[in-house]
Formats: C-alpha cells, structure tokens, sequence
C-alpha cells in the first residue's frame, strides 16, 4: 500500500510491464509505444484503485457481475439498461445479503429487480407506481390515522379533490367545443341496439366509442360509462362487449370508449403518446365528454349514473368517481391496492397521488363514499390482499357515513388480471340493484344469467370513422405537439 491506496492486481500487473519492457526495448519508436501502454496500465490502476477521492466507483456491468461471482447466480438485463452506467461506492453497497446488496446498488440508478427463479434475476427499470406491500401497507395505515370521523375525512377529501384537479392541470369540466357527434353504423340486436360514436373534446381532438341502448325504454335510463382496460383490442374485446351489451339489455344507456391514443383514436396520435402524462387528463375530458352528451342527447337519468372498469379503466373509475358526486356507482376492477398505483402514466401520470402530502388508492375508493361501490379483486395479482387489508379501510370510510353495507368486495382468490364471466356475474345484480334496472332481462327460463344473446362484433363493426385518418373530420389535428398547443390554448 502506497499513500492511502490498495494496490489492485491491474497495479501489481502493470509493474511487472514496466520492469520487463525497460530493461528490453530500446528502440526509439519502441519507447514511444511503451509510453502510451504505460500510461493506459496507470490510468487503468488508477481508476481501479478505488478511494474516496473518487467515490469507490465502479462501472454497473463490472459490479454486477461480481455479484453474479460472489452470490453464484445469474442475473438477466439488456445491455442497454447498464450501458455507460456507473456506481458509486460500489462495494460499499454490498451486504451478506444477495436482495440488499442489489437493492443498495440499483437504487442508485433508478433500476429494480424482480427473481425469476432459484438464483436468477431480472433487472427492470425502477417503477415509482409499484412499492412493496409492506410500505404500501404502513403507508395506508399512515394515512388512515389523518381522519376518524366525518368531520375529518370531508375536510381530507375536499383537500384532495381540489388538488387533484390541480395536478390534472383542469379547472374543472371545461365546456366543450360546438361541435356535432359524428354517428355511424347503427344496428339492432337482440335487446340492444348499437351506434358508434366520435365526440370532439378538444378543438381538432376527438374521443371515440360505441353507445348501446335498450330497444325499449319508456322512462329515462341510466347512465353507464365502460372505459376499456389495458387488455389486448381495447373496446373490441369480446368480454367487454359482453358487459355492454347485457347491461344494456337491462335498460342502461352504456358507452363504451377508447383510451387515449388507442383504437380508433391512433388515427391521430401514436401509440407512445399512450404513454406520455397528459394521457391521463386526456382521458378524464374523455369520459367527461361522453357523460354530458349522454345527458343531453339521449333520454338519461342524471340521478342514476355508474362508471365500470377494470386493470387501468379500474384506477380511472376510481379518479372520475373522487372528482365528480355525479357519479352514483362505481365498480373498480383488479386495480384496488395499498402498494400499486397504476403502472401506465394514463394512471399515475400525472401528480395526483401526490396530493394531500401524499395519497393512495385507498382514499380515492373511499372518495367514493357513501355512494354504493363494487370492488372486484383476484388472488393472483397486486389486489390479492383486499379482503384482509384494503377493503376494510375503505369500508371505515363508508362508516363514518353510516353506509358500510353499500360498499361491497367480491373476491376471486383462484383467478388472475381479468373481467371474466364470474367477475361480471357479481357485477349484474350488483348494478340492477343500484341503479333500479330489471335483471330478469338478461336470466334465461331458469332464473339464470345467461350472455349467449350477445353478438361480439368484428373491431371493424365498431369503427366510428374506419382504419384511415384520410376519413377523420376536416379540422382533426394529428400529432402530440398538435394536441399540447390545443391544450395550452383551451385549457390553460
């Protein structure tokens, strides 16, 4: 050891060079090589010759491989999640333990893990909508201790509710441009008719769906809104045409509508804009949108009006239920959690569970209250401890207004991510109830609920406008710039 510094064997190495080709080489030329080489082998020393003076650093593909070495298993990333990336105090941060070492050290550059297996790894970007149960729950319990009875928790969900349309950057239902529907495609089925529907939001920025109605309604029906999840085909999936389809047959008018910079709405922006934050304000002027035409066009029930959702359209059910009393039912789907809050920026984009010093799912289902609430939940994903944990905390809310009975949780311990026959086999009589409609309409002779009557339609069948932004309305703008500018200038 020489001034402080461990020598490494890249150091001892290095020495060796310089004894060997000194007393060997003299030719001029000669020298000048064995001046570079030198010098690359003492850089090399001393950037390996780890001090304070430069933080103990390492590159990330050096050390993890050395933890591979020391803990004997394989850890899986792509070369471009590590490239170019370096550690800090890079043994400093290994522990005895494998988890803690690798928590030390991806933690300082925004990655993760997840185990795959017996002694291997995979190596993910850090995701700031997922936490560990565990904070998840001591967090919750956290914030359940701000609030003990009415008093306190309306002061708590006025504090959020303001906040949050803050961090969605609205004032509140903007008034929406003149502009009339564009309708195409109505057909009669059995119960149910259906037309497609394109509503524009924003000047030049249109939102897209399908509206199912009874055949017959004497009276005002109510109002369901069925934004789609993040399942594959969106609003064109068979289940949730299935689900549109019974409930109309019950008497609800219900529509069914695209995420943002899905289906037919990637006539004008790409798939990545999906993904940027201001899909997720988008996408509540979306559902807004669709509620006050409904009101207004159709024969509707302003006093009987639910939301229904599953996976993302679970956690938006949720936020459009906290922002707005007009909403009178919600049903979340497989998205209920202390620890998860939406793993697409559609649900978490944006600073709302940022609001109040912080927040949670939990208090946005509670945000709900007292108005009758469905939470659906399953054994196999990140809602698989409602029945135990989430689901009473939610109903403490309910208590504080005396209406725990109206909040109910119906638990699929054997099923996965999905709005499945089961899941909707809860949720019929659950709606029929709340929202005074006839569910004998959709029970076969033997007291049954039975779907076979519905015809699930081609995507094509759907389409307001087609599969061509050649069809879509003169003044529609394309492109997510486009659509910032419009939103500066009519929102802001």
């Amino acid at each position: 050891m020489k001034n402080g510094q461990i020598r490494t064997p890249a150091c001892n190495q290095q020495e060796q060079y310089r004894q060997i080709l000194q007393s060997t080489i003299y030719h001029p030329d000669m020298k000048k090589f064995l001046f570079v080489l030198i010098t690359g082998l003492s850089f090399t020393c001393f950037l390996y010759a780890q001090t304070s003076d430069d933080q103990y650093k390492k590159p990330l593909k050096q050390l993890l491989d050395e933890v591979q070495t020391r803990f004997d298993v394989t850890i899986r990333y792509p070369e471009e999640l590590v490239a170019d990336r370096w550690v800090t105090y890079a043994d400093w941060r290994i522990r005895p333990d494998l988890e803690k070492t690798l928590t030390n050290i991806l933690s300082s550059q925004d990655l993760t893990f997840v185990r795959e297996g017996d002694k291997k790894y995979k190596l993910k970007k850090y995701e700031y909508y997922r936490w560990s149960f565990e904070d998840g729950k001591e967090y919750a319990a956290y914030l359940a201790g701000l609030y003990n009875d009415t008093a306190t928790w309306m002061q708590r969900k006025k504090e959020l509710r303001e906040c949050m349309w803050k961090a969605l950057k609205l004032k509140g239902i903007p008034v929406w441009p003149d502009a009339e529907p564009v309708i195409s495609n109505s057909r009669k089925m059995d119960g149910y008719v259906i037309k497609n529907v394109a509503l524009e939001v924003l000047p030049g920025v249109y939102t897209f769906g399908s509206v199912y109605k009874p055949v017959r309604a004497g009276k005002k029906s109510p109002v369901i809104l069925c934004p789609n999840g993040h399942w594959n085909d969106g609003r064109y999936r068979s289940n949730h045409q299935i689900r549109c389809a019974m409930m109309a047959r019950m008497g609800a008018v219900v529509v069914s509508y695209d995420l943002f910079a899905w289906g037919e709405s990637m006539l004008q922006f790409e798939y990545k804009d999906h993904r940027r934050s201001l899909a997720m304000t988008m996408q509540v002027l979306n559902t807004f949108r669709f509620l006050d035409y409904l009101l207004e066009h159709e024969n509707t029930d302003e006093g009987r009006i639910a939301i229904v959702g599953g996976s993302g359209a679970g956690s938006h059910s949720m936020l459009i239920t906290a922002l707005d009393d007009r909403i009178k039912v919600c049903v979340p789907t497989v998205m209920l959690s202390c620890y998860m809050f939406g793993g697409c920026p559609c649900e978490s984009g944006m600073p709302v569970h940022l609001c109040g010093s912080g927040t949670n799912n939990i208090e946005l289902s509670g945000m709900a209250a007292p108005r009758p609430q469905l939470i659906l939940s399953d054994g196999k994903d990140w809602t698989a401890h409602v029945p135990d944990f989430e689901f009473p905390l939610v109903q403490r809310i309910y208590s504080f207004y005396g209406k725990s009975s109206v909040v109910e949780n119906a638990h699929f311990a054997d099923e996965g991510h999905d709005f499945g026959p089961s899941k909707r086999m809860v949720l019929y009589p659950f709606i029929a109830k709340h929202l005074q409609m006839d569910i004998n309409k959709i029970k076969d002779k033997d007291g049954k609920i039975d779907e076979s009557g519905v015809i699930v339609e081609h995507a094509k069948a759907m389409y307001v406008i087609g599969n061509k932004a050649e069809n879509l309305p003169e003044n529609a703008l394309i492109g997510f710039e486009n659509l910032v500018r419009v939103f500066q200038e009519y929102i802001e």
